[in-house]
């Protein structure tokens, strides 16, 4: 179904719209995930501190209880008798509030005694004792008043009737509590974690919104758990409310900003069109307009804008043909002049070096030996070779650009091709060219004198390029359905992006006031055009290492494969 465009009346009345059900669900959406957040936060955060004024309480009373110990514990050390010692203890108990019971324990008489226990809790008698050494073979052992204790610890929270605190040693047995509730206590012990960290308030959270904090306190054995329950949590949900405001108050902004987008993206639109119709006024008939295309654009915008651009195109159609006929002629320019500059640099050396020799073998005032003619007339051959290599590699250039090459593809030995292509090439310069191509290599589909071409063309370059006293290496390997044919030699790095201009005509890494090699430029250029008229791919590779690599893909024969 084709998307309509609205009129501008129309999308005002949208936008009208979306003004009031946006913010209506933006706020929904803040203060449900907001009140949630918050609730959560200040949950978690007023456990942690209940249970920090609860290990706070604990440890006032246990210091208390030291200090009222030790002078209990001078007062024994002076009374000599045991029997007057225990007569004084009784008397301490039966007058003091902290302390029920005292007893004076002989670690040598008792075997499951342990010395290394301060507190001790008998959660059959619900006893805890205290132990403090009076001297090497005898300790006091003091029972403390729980009443008192568990009304000391929980002073602090006694207006905190929704919550539920547990006070258990380390086997779980609970010790003190506050608002106890048989289930929330046993479903708090079974989901404690099994390693639990000392001395640190730690949260272990199951239910979102209900955090719980437990406190292992190590040195007296004591876990407090504080557990947040379900009244706590929707008593707690009230204190968000204010966050509505702040929730509508984006609300609002968000109109805003949906209005005042709106008002840019047609104002943008209606500028575009101004800016056009100025440009076309003042000559410039190339101008186009473009809208900002989406649900803000109304339909009359985009009619204008296409009918305007409709104008402009049909004004400017004659205009681009012309560019484009210029652009050809200065490629032709610059083909010509490139030419003339190749052929005047590159053909003069063996012309010269022919002219040369032969006129030294025409000379008739001296005589020369077999083995001077024989040289002369060697370099003669080699230079004509090159000759007519430059010549071939100028002649093919317009058949790769016009698609008009003469391929003929056939069943060819890739290693015939290779040695024939190693022993034209090696007559140019002593090189050794390692040629790593096995017997076995299976015949590929190509044409067989292109092919040879294209080898010759990349042996002469890698001679031209390669570090002095470096070998060439010829490598192939193959899969079911190509072969592919590497040419390594090392040289100087190539960047990147110079790399992926070889494949131009008369591109040379050496520019014309720095030339170093013979060549025309165009090797490369009439690898690749070759390559891919046999249906294949070249591809160039230089690593910092200093290795460069011509790598050429070629279908493999097959039985069937369609020769040309």
């Amino acid at each position: 179904m084709k998307f309509k465009r609205l009129k501008i009346v129309e999308q005002i009345i949208i936008i009208s719209l979306i003004g009031v059900l946006v913010p209506s669900v933006i706020s929904w959406f803040i203060i449900n995930n907001v009140s949630q957040h918050s609730l959560r936060n200040e949950l978690g955060y007023s456990a942690q501190i209940i249970a920090k004024i609860i290990e706070n309480n604990i440890n006032s009373i246990l210091n208390a209880d030291n200090h009222r110990l030790d002078e209990i514990i001078i007062s024994v050390k002076h009374i000599p008798s045991e029997y007057q010692q225990n007569l004084y203890l009784k008397d301490l108990a039966i007058n003091s509030e902290v302390f029920k019971n005292f007893e004076i324990i002989r670690p040598s008489e008792q075997k499951d005694f342990d010395t290394e226990k301060r507190i001790t809790y008998n959660s059959e008698t619900e006893q805890l004792w205290i132990t403090e050494k009076i001297h090497d073979d005898k300790y006091l052992k003091a029972e403390i008043n729980t009443k008192l204790i568990k009304d000391n610890i929980f002073s602090n929270i006694q207006d905190e009737k929704n919550r539920r605190v547990y006070i258990v040693d380390k086997s779980g047995k609970l010790i003190f509590s506050h608002n106890y509730d048989e289930q929330d206590f046993q479903k708090n012990i079974k989901q404690l974690p099994v390693n639990l960290v000392n001395n640190i308030i730690t949260r272990f959270e199951t239910i979102k919104n209900q955090p719980r904090v437990y406190l292992k306190m190590d040195d007296i054995g004591l876990i407090i758990i504080v557990n947040t329950t379900k009244e706590l949590t929707q008593s707690t949900i009230n204190k968000a409310r204010l966050k509505i405001l702040a929730a509508f108050l984006i609300a609002a902004a968000v109109t805003l900003f949906l209005t005042l987008l709106y008002s840019y993206y047609l104002y943008f639109n209606i500028r575009q069109l101004f800016k056009g119709i100025i440009a076309v006024s003042r000559g410039n008939y190339k101008k186009q307009i473009t809208p900002l295309t989406n649900i803000f654009t109304p339909r009359e915008i985009l009619f204008l804008s296409e009918e305007f651009n409709s104008m402009i195109n049909e004004i400017n159609a004659s205009y681009k043909k012309l560019k484009e006929k210029n652009k050809e002629l200065k490629l032709l320019d610059s083909f010509r002049s490139n030419l003339v500059d190749t052929v005047s640099h590159e053909l003069r050396t063996p012309l010269t070096s022919i002219r040369g020799y032969t006129s030294r073998l025409l000379r008739t005032d001296i005589e020369i030996d077999e083995e001077t003619k024989h040289k002369s007339l060697l370099i003669i051959k080699q230079q004509s070779e090159r000759l007519s290599r430059m010549i071939e590699d100028l002649l093919v250039i317009p058949d790769i650009e016009g698609a008009k090459l003469n391929i003929n593809l056939e069943r060819v030995n890739l290693l015939n091709i290779i040695e024939n292509s190693i022993y034209s090439v090696k007559n140019i310069e002593e090189r050794v060219i390692e040629n790593n191509i096995t017997n076995d290599f299976p015949d590929i589909l190509a044409d067989k004198d292109r092919l040879e071409q294209i080898i010759i063309n990349l042996l002469s370059n890698a001679n031209k390029y390669a570090y002095p006293d470096t070998p060439i290496k010829i490598e192939a390997k193959h899969d079911e359905e190509k072969a592919t044919i590497k040419v390594i030699n090392q040289s100087d790095y190539i960047e990147k992006h110079i790399l992926n201009t070889l494949f131009d005509k008369f591109i040379r890494i050496d520019d014309k006031t720095t030339r170093t090699t013979r060549g025309t430029g165009l090797g490369l250029y009439i690898v690749k055009g070759l390559t891919e008229a046999m249906h294949g791919s070249v591809h160039l590779k230089s690593t910092t290492d200093n290795i460069f690599c011509v790598k050429i893909v070629i279908p493999l024969y097959k039985e069937g494969n369609n020769e040309q």
